[in-house]
């Protein structure tokens, strides 16, 4: 116990196992065999996913549909927006090695950072945040995707809005969106903070500039295209697939054969409800548990939610429980969410668990959809108490 004491509160120890998780994902990707997909007509590597990241910046600048089938590169399809095909152009330079190592530092050093950056909260408690989401945080590396930047940049933004440094707070939550455009969920947080004209057009002012940023580098006409292509690949990637999702979750337990829209909306309604307790928006554990909120939403009504999507419902997690005073239930909650949903898809289970009851059961969205109803359940009806900090305790 001591020797874990040590490590939640040494800052710099945890930098460099963040720093080896990047490392051992990149080296990990780079000579793993390569790998195949249902219906793909060839094998592809392991890093398939910065591959697709990677060769947008060029197709991109080639001037051709970031958003068909270049099933000679790699397998899928791109699904963010044309800014970020531009962005990604810093890595896609680079020899794929190097570039699919500073790709995966980019991801875990925003988060490692944010977690630091959070206000209100002692470095041991920091600490504890972010070893509890180590496991979650190699999973989503291996897979070489954004959701570790995602969930960082949400924290970061809730640590430039406590500050009023709402230019940042804006740019932060903007990049989400044209990442992942559910990033737009989090948009609510502007409810929680006074000067909301400053947020508006700092908002407007970030959107403008991300639109229209590829217009660098494609003629007009080409620029219209991709994003009429993008808004067409998005409405038709709605009704793919369930994911690890309430609705998948609602289909396989309860045989309910629900509609999507439905159930987002009843999920949108919820969310919303605890923003009707005006009066709490001075609570700084109502605002953190409101970024929770966004954090695990995003992921467990998203329909193409997969594992290593879970790391932003996990931030959000350690978020909605080292904020607020502990309880017995909570302490409960957050270990199922540790044993279910970090470690369910790792070797510490057998591999017919896994593939015959944890994956088609969504087990790995069970203990996120409990918590985010104690969340909404704790803004609601709980009387809202900060974590004491170390030195508080101490006193």
């Amino acid at each position: 116990m001591n020797a874990f004491n040590q490590l939640v509160v040494n800052k710099r120890l945890l930098l460099f196992i963040v720093l080896g998780i990047a490392a051992f994902a990149t080296l990990q990707s780079v000579f793993s065999h390569p790998k195949s997909f249902p219906n793909g007509p060839q094998l592809y590597t392991t890093y398939n996913n910065y591959v697709i990241f990677k060769q947008s910046f060029f197709h991109l600048i080639e001037g051709k549909n970031l958003y068909r089938w270049f099933t000679t590169e790699y397998w899928d399809l791109y699904k963010y927006s044309p800014a970020f095909a531009l962005i990604f152009g810093v890595f896609s330079v680079m020899p794929t090695m190097v570039g699919l190592f500073f790709w995966n530092l980019l991801n875990v050093a925003v988060l490692f950072f944010s977690v630091y950056y959070l206000p209100r909260i002692d470095l041991r408690t920091k600490g504890l945040m972010l070893t509890f989401m180590l496991v979650e945080l190699l999973t989503a590396t291996q897979n070489e995707q954004s959701n570790a930047l995602i969930a960082g940049l949400l924290l970061f933004a809730f640590g430039f809005l406590e500050r009023d440094k709402y230019w940042m707070a804006s740019l932060c939550i903007v990049c989400t969106i044209y990442i992942k455009l559910f990033g737009i969920v989090a948009l609510a947080l502007y409810l929680l903070y006074p000067n909301k004209f400053k947020l508006a057009y700092t908002t407007a002012a970030w959107v403008f500039l991300l639109t229209v940023l590829p217009i660098l580098v494609v003629s007009p006409n080409q620029f219209v295209f991709l994003y009429k292509s993008w808004g067409r690949l998005l409405a038709a990637d709605r009704d793919f697939s369930d994911g690890l999702s309430v609705i998948g979750w609602l289909k396989i337990w309860f045989s309910l054969n629900v509609n999507k829209t439905v159930v987002n909306l009843a999920g949108m309604a919820l969310f919303c409800l605890p923003l009707l307790k005006i009066k709490q928006y001075n609570n700084i554990v109502f605002r953190a548990l409101m970024l929770a909120s966004v954090l695990v939403w995003v992921v467990i009504f998203n329909h193409r939610a997969e594992s290593p999507t879970f790391i932003i419902a996990i931030a959000g997690v350690a978020i909605w429980y080292y904020f607020q005073a502990p309880s017995k239930l909570n302490y409960l909650l957050l270990v199922l969410a540790f044993v279910f949903t970090t470690l369910s898809p790792t070797d510490l289970f057998p591999k017919f668990v896994r593939d015959n009851y944890f994956w088609p059961y969504v087990v790995k969205a069970v203990p996120c959809i409990l918590i985010w109803g104690k969340i909404v359940y704790d803004q609601l009806f709980t009387e809202l108490r900060e974590r004491p900090n170390v030195s508080e305790v101490a006193q």
